[in-house]
């Protein structure tokens, strides 16, 4: 059947994990072997200092941003290349694609994000399926989630930035190719988008 590396990204509140356990669902089902992976994984000791960002605990500029998330994605590589060895597919709930809008909208320079991604060796993904919402229904679905909001999410000029950083990326494919999504229709249309994008891909 082949391997694949699959990425579902988008803003906070895009719906990315609930598509990346449908679309986990959906392997199981058809017994398509896979392995998966998200970003950051809160679990580790990276992770930790991520969530602690995150919710204003800890300040860093957007150049040790990149670093710091980009560590956390990096620690997937072998993940990566073993499911690939083993003839597996990889779903990623959010990748370096991800670090690089979101420091792109704390002012750094795409094309210097998209150079250092490249020398630091990540694994490119075959698609990135961008989830894209407007920044008004990432701050209201976040909400009705959680009740607070991090430092991201509570920002609706950087999602703003976040979003537009996003969209360049899918028009410059970059690492892979891009797939956009409206993630403003319902949880079971966007996931019927991303089958039709996974299937017409692979070949599945």
């Amino acid at each position: 059947m082949g391997t694949g590396f699959i990425v579902i990204d988008g803003l906070d509140g895009a719906g990315g994990e609930t598509q990346t356990k449908l679309l986990v669902n959906y392997f199981k089902r058809n017994r398509i072997g896979f392995v998966k992976i998200e970003s950051p994984n809160y679990s580790t000791e990276i992770g930790k200092v991520i969530k602690d960002f995150l919710n204003c605990k800890l300040e860093l500029e957007p150049e040790a941003r990149f670093l710091l998330f980009g560590t956390d994605v990096i620690m997937n590589k072998p993940i990566i290349e073993g499911a690939k060895k083993e003839g597996k597919f990889v779903i990623a709930d959010r990748y370096i694609t991800s670090t690089i809008a979101y420091q792109v909208a704390a002012g750094l320079n795409l094309n210097n994000l998209i150079k250092v991604s490249e020398l630091m060796g990540f694994p490119k993904p075959d698609i990135i399926i961008l989830i894209d919402i407007k920044p008004e229904t990432s701050m209201k679905r976040k909400m009705k989630e959680k009740g607070d909001l991090d430092r991201h999410e509570k920002d609706l000029k950087y999602l703003s930035k976040v979003r537009e950083a996003y969209l360049k990326e899918a028009s410059l494919n970059v690492l892979g190719k891009w797939f956009i999504v409206n993630g403003e229709k319902s949880i079971e249309e966007v996931h019927k988008e991303i089958l039709k994008i996974v299937h017409q891909f692979f070949k599945i």
